[in-house]
This record gives structure tokens, C-alpha cells and sequence, in this order.
């Protein structure tokens, strides 16, 4: 049994070690050899391309039904390029009459974390970044190869109107309509809510021609493969494109999966959407159920790249028009907002292996939070709930280790005695777990058994919007950041070296300065983390302290500190 137990103890500081390897390649900008959490960039150039310099989309492979065409559309120079700013309650966007695209949103109600003076950017086209949405049509099947049409390049005229959503309206049109190209009209309207961050987009395709024409409109977001801005190189999260189907659900596309051709997404469907995701953000395009779409991820440039959907609109005679209209998602990934946009659409806010623990976790959560009102102590107040759903388990678990430490000298003064006859010594061990009745993996295993429900809640927290510039008490003013003087890195410090040495302590020398290893690395890390985390930490490990101290003084084993011996 002893040796049962030296080896899991072993399989856990190997595991220890595997996770801090993962964590020093992320930080030296490499990606994690054996947990990737999704795409983890490098620092790369700056991506050559600009809005005016991206090309009309064509799928990744070819596909039945998508025409290929050529990179260079031709746009009839019919109007000034310029760029217009539309303001909401929520959202401030920037959009450019080259092809009438988003090229820049800035969100009202969240903080930039670099300076705290200005609002989160999230689409922007500038000299540092390129992250925008376009739209455009391509030729159809049946169409001349290469035939013009209105696209993203193509500059088009916007149609006077308001520009600030005012009191007292609800609703805010933006219209951009296109010179005729191909024979064919493009009109793009833009319909922004009060309160909300997703917009419906109708395009209306407009037959100026003698012939019928058959279109395909296409939808993308556009982005460089560089890390978001202020991002941590302490963990990982995933950035990147992701693509959602009902028959494939959820799959996110890493870049350098993009760049190696080897993305494997459902190629054709008729629901779902398609997203570019990053830590806490995300935007995204969806089209109605029913509408079939064939769906892409490429490489657009050097460092840049693109995810998006095509669909036909088939054929259109001369003097008529058709429309689609589509949505436009650009903002926080608030969980129940994201339900109620679309099916499905929630899961840009990742969770893992673990989302069928997560979930109900964040639902519990955002309970305590709507009573408490505080995220700070709401986290408290869950890890407290948490712990009382594992009581039992938890003091099966430290009835054991009380045991097993009330034992401790008669096994360490046994293994003196037969350190020469070690199969004498593991039949007296033996021997004495039975006088005892004791188990040896007493407790090890009722603490195993939650180690998936707090890593879950360690995802929740971690994943969750609303930790972002969120207080707590004190000098805790964002929970999604690193405690700015390091107290409560300290504290955890120290409560995890208390709750080690409440803990028997192995026979083993080895094994016991092992056991305070871990403990201390995972110390180290916990510096950089998010305060809320910490705290989620702290809570935990102060709750286990004083259900072990108790559960010791009632078994007659008073607790005692004890220190390795380096």
C-alpha cells in the first residue's frame, strides 16, 4: 500500500511539473506541449494587410457550388472614401465606405485594461491591428469566372441620416449603397438596438442588368494572428477563429492550423455561425436557420486570416432584387446574453473538458451575485457552498490523514528498524493499516473525486467577462487582474503551507519535501493569476484548514506544525 501511495504521489508532482512546463513554453512564446487551451500566439509582425488590401474571400477548399474567384475585383471609384463613426448606448463603431465594413468597435461599457482612461477596443484597423467584419458578393455558379461584383473593395455611398442613437429611440439605421457593378447593386443596412451588441445587417442585392444574374454573398470577420492586447503570458486562453454547426457543434480553428491547411471544419450547413474569439470578446456572423452556407477559415496574408460563410442567393432577374439579412455579434461574452442571441452561441466563451461542470457552476454563481452583489463575494460565497456539498467527502478524507498521523511515528520508527529488510517492512506496515483500520488511500481519494469541480470553477472564473474591472474590497479593484501589491499571493502562500503541514507528513524524505514543493510552485504562479482566482484559492484552503483543525482535535490528534528538513 505504501508503495501505491509513493506512486500516486509521484503521478501528482509529475502532473505538477507537466502544467508548469506547459506554462514556461506559453510564457517564452511557444505553444503547450501538453494541455493547449486553443491557439497561443507569438508576438508576430505586424500583418501586411489593411482593409483596403484584403481580398475577396474564396473558400478554403474548393467547394460544390463556390466559385473561385479572382483576388482583384474591380470597383467603380463612384464615391469618396471616407469613414463615419455610429454611436449606441453600448457600443461606438467605426465603418468604412470601402465596401461599407466594420472596421472598428469600441465597447462603452468595458475598460481598456492598459488605460483605464479610455474604453476596450475590440475590431480595429490600424497600424497596429487588423480585426474587422466585410461582406460582399461573389460570382455564382453559372457566372462568368471572375465577374465584378459589388464587394468589400468596392467604395460605396452612405445614405444621410442620424448617427448617434438620441433618447427616446430605440433603434439606429446605417445605410451604404454601392455603384453598380457587374450589372448588379449592392445595399447594405445596418439596424443597431438600444442596449445591445448585436446588430442585424440586411443586404440587399439589386438587379440593374439585362441579364439574370446569380449571386453569392459572403460574410467574414478578418483578423491578425497576434496575441489580443494585454493579454497574460502566465495562462493560456484560446484566440482564434470557431465555426458552429448542429452536427458538428462547437470547434475552434487554431492559426496555425490555418497555416498549415489542415483545418477540418464542416464544409457546408444550414445553421449555426461563424465567430473569432479571444479572451473575454468575441464577434461573430449568423445567418437564419435554413439558409444553406458553405463555411471557410484561410489565410487571407502574411499573419492575417479570416473565417466566414457563403451563401447563394441563386437567381435574380433583371429589374428585381433579393435580400438577406443576416447578424452581426460584436462584444462581451456575457453569458446569458450570447443564450438568447443564438443557440450554440454561448460556447465562444470556453470552458473545455470541463463545460458540463462549468456551466451550472457560472449559473450558481450569477445566482449569489444578483442576491450578494459583489463578485468578490460571491466567489466566497460559492467556494463556502462547494465545501458544504463536500463536507462529508472531505472529512472521510482528513479522518484519514488524522489517522494516518496519529500513526506517523510508529511507522517512521518501523521503517528505522527494517530500512534493511524492506519486505519485512512493508508486511509490518501492512500489519499495523489493519490493527488500525486504516486505509491507506483513505485520503487520497474523496479529494480526487472534486478535482473536476474545482477546476471547472477554476475556468468560470477565469473565462467570466464579469470579472473584468470588477471590485471586491479594499485594494481590490479588478478581480480579473493580479493583486497590484501581491497580498493575496502572499496569503495563499501561507495558508498552503499551513494546510501542508496540518497533513501527515510521509516517512519518506523524499516524498515530504515533495510534498512542500508543490504547494510553493503553485505559490509562485498564483502571483501573476487574476485576484479573483486567488481569492477562490485563499477561501478554499482556509475553509480545509479549519475542517481539518476540527475533524484533528476530535479524532485526539492535535494539529502540529511540522517543517521539512532541506
Amino acid at each position: 500500500m505504501n508503495d501505491i501511495r509513493r506512486t500516486i504521489l509521484w503521478v501528482i508532482f509529475g502532473f505538477s511539473m507537466v502544467l508548469l512546463w506547459d506554462k514556461w513554453q506559453v510564457f517564452n512564446g511557444h505553444k503547450a506541449t501538453f494541455f493547449p487551451t486553443g491557439a497561443q500566439q507569438t508576438e508576430v509582425a505586424k500583418p501586411s494587410a489593411s482593409a483596403a488590401s484584403v481580398p475577396v474571400p474564396v473558400a478554403a477548399a474548393p467547394v460544390a457550388g463556390v466559385v473561385q474567384v479572382p483576388a482583384d475585383t474591380a470597383a467603380a471609384p463612384a464615391a469618396t472614401r471616407e469613414r463615419l463613426e455610429v454611436s449606441t448606448d453600448v457600443l461606438k463603431l467605426t465603418f468604412d465606405t470601402e465596401g461599407g465594413s466594420l472596421v472598428r468597435s469600441e465597447l462603452l461599457n468595458q475598460i481598456d485594461m492598459a488605460d483605464k482612461s479610455k474604453n476596450f477596443v475590440l475590431l480595429d484597423d490600424s497600424k497596429e491591428r487588423v480585426y474587422m467584419a466585410q461582406t460582399g458578393l461573389i460570382a455564382g455558379v453559372g457566372s462568368a469566372a471572375g465577374a465584378a461584383l459589388p464587394s468589400h473593395k468596392t467604395v460605396m455611398t452612405v445614405v444621410p441620416g442620424d448617427r448617434t442613437l438620441k433618447d427616446g429611440v430605440n433603434e439606429l439605421t446605417v445605410r451604404f449603397e454601392s455603384p453598380e457593378v457587374g450589372g448588379v447593386k449592392l445595399v447594405k443596412t445596418y439596424t443597431l438596438a438600444r442596449g445591445a451588441y448585436v446588430m442585424n445587417v440586411k443586404h440587399e442585392v439589386q438587379n440593374t442588368g439585362a441579364a439574370a444574374v446569380s449571386p453569392q454573398l459572403y460574410l467574414q470577420l478578418v483578423r491578425d494572428g497576434n496575441k489580443p492586447p494585454g493579454e497574460s503570458s502566465f495562462y493560456s486562453t484560446f484566440t482564434g477563429p470557431a465555426v458552429y454547426t448542429d452536427a458538428k457543434k462547437y470547434q475552434k480553428v487554431d492559426f496555425k492550423k490555418i497555416e498549415e491547411n489542415k483545418v477540418d471544419i464542416e464544409k457546408q450547413s444550414a445553421n449555426g455561425y461563424v465567430a473569432m474569439v479571444q479572451h473575454y470578446f468575441a464577434s461573430a456572423w449568423l445567418l437564419g436557420d435554413g439558409v444553406q452556407r458553405d463555411l471557410f477559415a484561410r489565410k487571407v496574408d502574411t499573419n492575417l486570416y479570416a473565417v466566414g460563410m457563403i451563401t447563394p442567393l441563386n437567381d435574380i432577374a433583371p429589374g428585381t432584387s433579393k435580400s438577406v439579412d443576416a447578424r452581426m455579434f460584436v462584444g462581451p461574452q456575457l453569458e446569458k446574453t450570447l443564450e438568447a442571441i443564438a443557440p450554440g452561441l454561448e460556447l465562444v466563451k470556453d470552458y473545455g473538458w470541463v463545460t458540463i461542470l462549468a456551466k451550472p457552476l457560472y449559473w450558481l454563481l450569477d445566482k449569489l451575485h444578483s442576491v450578494i452583489q459583489n463578485w468578490g463575494w460571491s466567489i466566497v460565497a460559492l467556494v463556502l457552498l462547494l465545501k458544504i456539498a463536500f463536507y462529508w467527502l472531505n472529512a472521510k478524507a482528513y479522518a484519514s490523514m488524522a489517522k494516518m498521523k496519529a500513526i506517523n511515528p510508529r511507522i517512521t520508527e518501523m521503517r528505522e528498524r527494517l530500512k534493511d529488510k524492506p519486505q519485512e517492512m512493508q508486511q509490518a506496515m501492512m500489519k499495523i493499516y489493519r490493527e488500525e483500520k486504516i486505509n491507506p488511500m483513505g485520503g487520497c481519494f474523496p479529494i480526487m473525486i472534486q478535482i473536476p469541480v474545482f477546476i471547472a470553477l477554476y475556468w468560470v472564473l477565469l473565462s467570466s467577462v464579469e470579472m473584468r474591472n470588477a471590485p471586491w474590497a479594499l485594494w481590490i479593484h479588478d478581480l480579473s487582474s493580479p493583486d497590484p501589491f501581491f497580498i493575496l499571493p502572499v496569503v495563499m502562500a501561507l495558508t498552503t503551507m499551513l494546510q501542508t503541514s496540518l497533513n501527515p507528513a510521509p516517512p519518506d524524505p523524499l516524498q515530504a519535501k515533495m510534498m512542500w514543493f508543490m504547494p510553493l510552485a503553485f505559490s509562485v504562479m498564483f502571483f501573476f493569476f487574476p485576484a479573483g482566482l486567488v481569492m477562490y484559492w485563499i477561501t478554499n484552503n482556509t475553509l480545509s484548514i479549519a475542517q481539518q483543525w476540527i475533524i484533528n482535535t476530535r479524532m485526539g490528534v492535535p494539529p502540529k506544525f511540522h517543517l521539512p528538513k532541506f
